[in-house]
């Protein structure tokens, strides 16, 4: 996919001239970033979810047999 961005000239000379340096492109830094940016998002989710499971498995105990009905609940 092709994205157009507006980017102050001078940044771009700069990132340019870094990117010459690590033998890359602008582009592939652009790409490289974007790509980070959305794995970390990715492993951050997973880290909440495991979190989340952790903390479900160390409170979540027995509460014994269920001596109520659906009809109990809703009953007025």
């Amino acid at each position: 996919m092709n994205i157009t961005l507006s980017i102050d000239e001078e940044v771009v000379k700069k990132v340019r001239k870094i990117a010459v340096d690590q033998d890359t492109t602008l582009t592939a830094m652009v790409r490289e970033y974007l790509k980070t940016v959305a794995d970390s998002d990715q492993a951050e989710r997973r880290e909440r979810i495991r979190k989340l499971n952790d903390t479900f498995r160390k409170y979540s105990g027995k509460m014994g047999p269920r001596t109520w009905t659906r009809e109990d609940l809703y009953e007025r």
